[in-house]
């Protein structure tokens, strides 16, 4: 098999948090919706104006109402609130979210075995061991994924990873593109640079003060150009993208080397005044790292913590144990025990639990049949008791 025989699909779930959220609230349907902030309480309304909004929360996701507004992941809501104040702000419901991100797995995996997770909301398919018609497939694996979960997925298909990933965002919401070597001048080369994977705004800026915009004027600079600006092994690569190649192969999901899980505050918390509510958090956090150690299954040979005070600096410490564990109650004794080995007489803004040195008794799994933790994989959930 040629790299040019391949064909691979990327699928990446629609709005995802804030289709979740849509699910449980229909009546929110048709408004500018952002999910962000801190975790929700029982107590408080469901929603409230982004206008209203204080803190340092980010937007985790929005509808596509929200964003013809201006409003997209990552934004502050501070600043999101000056482009929507009229938007709802719903705080995040993380366990939801992994339920269905499992759920959505698990459907396409009983269809295309060949899955490589990329997050909580994406996978890639390699679809190139069977003789179905692509398009048949991508649409076999879309109504498969909505009976599981009730959402809309976009499935973008390509001759590799690069260009799939940049078809499935060509045709939001609920899209099928294909996307072949002979449509990238006409559908990649318009596009913004930020359209690659992996060129993210440092790069952008970067490309920009180059006179380079756009994926097209990427492809026009010659590699010696770009090797100069970035280094040789970088500006081969930036030249391989914005012509469309990619020889990486779809990587079935392995075992990972850890599970976190940590939490950034809506306000800097002193370690003596506010002690109850950062024991309330440290608890929080290692229960659910044990659930997630359990569900894989795993058990972590270390255990360690990470703070991040005021000023930013963060510090991590780590234990090792005797034996390998997923039981909540030991996981918070070695937090605590890393704890003892921290400075606590600044500020807090972040704490963060992780397991490392994963085992497990059972043989690796072929697929997804499990509904594993795949969003807690070394990627760290932002956001008030997340």
């Amino acid at each position: 098999m040629t790299i040019e025989s391949r064909v691979i699909a990327h699928l990446d779930m629609d709005a995802f948090y804030a289709s979740i959220e849509l699910l449980h609230y229909p009546e929110l349907r048709g408004s500018p919706l952002v999910v962000g902030g801190r975790r929700r309480v029982a107590d408080e309304p469901v929603t409230m104006r982004l206008r209203d909004y204080r803190g340092r929360g980010v937007v985790t996701t929005s509808t596509y109402e929200a964003r013809a507004l201006g409003v997209f992941s990552g934004m502050g809501l501070m600043k999101a609130a000056l482009h929507a104040p009229d938007a709802l702000l719903l705080a995040p419901n993380f366990e939801a979210y992994r339920h269905y991100s499992a759920r959505f797995k698990n459907a396409a995996a009983e269809i295309l075995p060949f899955i490589e997770d990329r997050g909580i909301d994406e996978i890639y398919l390699d679809l190139t061991p069977f003789k179905a018609d692509p398009r048949t497939l991508g649409q076999e694996i879309k109504a498969a994924v909505r009976a599981a979960t009730g959402l809309s997925c976009s499935i973008g298909i390509s001759t590799n990873k690069l260009l799939a990933k940049i078809a499935s965002d060509l045709e939001k919401p609920d899209g099928l593109t294909w996307l072949g070597a002979e449509d990238i001048p006409e559908k990649v080369w318009p596009l913004a640079v930020g359209k690659i994977n992996g060129v993210g705004p440092k790069a952008v800026e970067r490309l920009a003060a180059l006179g380079i915009f756009s994926i097209g004027a990427l492809a026009a600079t010659d590699e010696a150009t770009l090797a100069a600006a970035f280094g040789r092994r970088l500006g081969h690569w930036l030249h391989e993208c914005a012509h469309g190649r990619d020889d990486r192969p779809v990587a079935s999901r392995g075992r990972p080397k850890s599970l976190s899980r940590e939490t950034t505050f809506e306000r800097d918390l002193d370690a003596r005044l506010d002690r109850p509510l950062l024991s309330s958090l440290l608890n929080s956090l290692c229960e659910r790292l044990a659930r997630d150690l359990q569900t894989a299954p795993y058990g972590a040979r270390t255990i360690g913590i990470k703070l991040r005070y005021a000023d930013f600096r963060t510090l991590t410490r780590e234990i090792t144990l005797a034996q390998p564990t997923n039981d909540a109650l030991a996981i918070k004794a070695a937090a605590r025990e890393c704890l003892k080995r921290v400075p606590l007489d600044r500020k807090l803004r972040l704490l963060g639990i992780r397991a490392g040195g994963l085992w497990s008794d059972r043989p690796k799994q072929q697929g997804l049949q499990e509904e594993l933790p795949f969003f807690t994989i070394d990627r760290p959930i932002q956001g008030y008791g997340s």
